[in-house]
């Protein structure tokens, strides 16, 4: 699947304009924050905020910066789950979801070193992803994505437990963002 398969399929989800009273992230268009709008250097109001400008948002900070381009060369199934899970959490905390997964599946560290999680997508996670897929072949993409994607549910449940209003979105995510 490429970006912008994966850019259509999350702003199909999204949606438009929403500004639900529950939500810390105040109004959204496409699935961005009028935060990220405007860091982006947006100043109109959300309800117009162009496709085009979230789909711009959401290759740049969403894809290239966090470096999921360059999973997507390895393992174009997690890098579909991190893109989703960054959106949603986060670049920072998809990408500590992969360094724990790869981590807790190197063995004891035989099959390649621990990493330090450090949340950025750098040489040192791309060789232990490397190493993870030389040691576990084809089948071993979709035990680490079934790994991030048991992190990921549990830290909605725990927003859920730690946030009431959180309760509104927990069915959604859970739907919609674990499988």
């Amino acid at each position: 699947m490429d970006i912008d398969t994966l850019i259509d399929a999350v702003i199909d989800r999204e949606g438009g304009y929403v500004n639900h009273p529950a939500d810390r992230g105040g109004e959204t268009r496409y699935g961005i924050t009028v935060a990220v709008a405007r860091a982006d250097g947006y100043r109109g109001a959300m309800h117009d905020f162009p496709r085009a400008s979230a789909v711009a948002i959401y290759r740049r900070r969403y894809w290239q910066r966090p470096g999921f381009d360059r999973i997507a060369t390895r393992a174009p199934a997690v890098a579909a789950e991190l893109f989703d899970t960054g959106i949603n959490m986060g670049p920072s905390v998809a990408t500590g979801f992969l360094q724990r997964a790869l981590n807790a599946l190197n063995r004891g560290g035989t099959d390649y070193p621990d990493l330090a999680l450090d949340t950025a997508i750098g040489a040192r996670t791309l060789a232990a992803l490397d190493g993870f897929l030389t040691h576990r072949g084809a089948a071993g993409e979709q035990v680490l994505l079934k790994a991030i994607e048991a992190l990921q549910g549990e830290r909605y449940l725990h927003l859920a437990e730690s946030r009431p209003a959180n309760e509104a979105f927990l069915y959604g995510w859970l739907a919609n963002r674990i499988g």
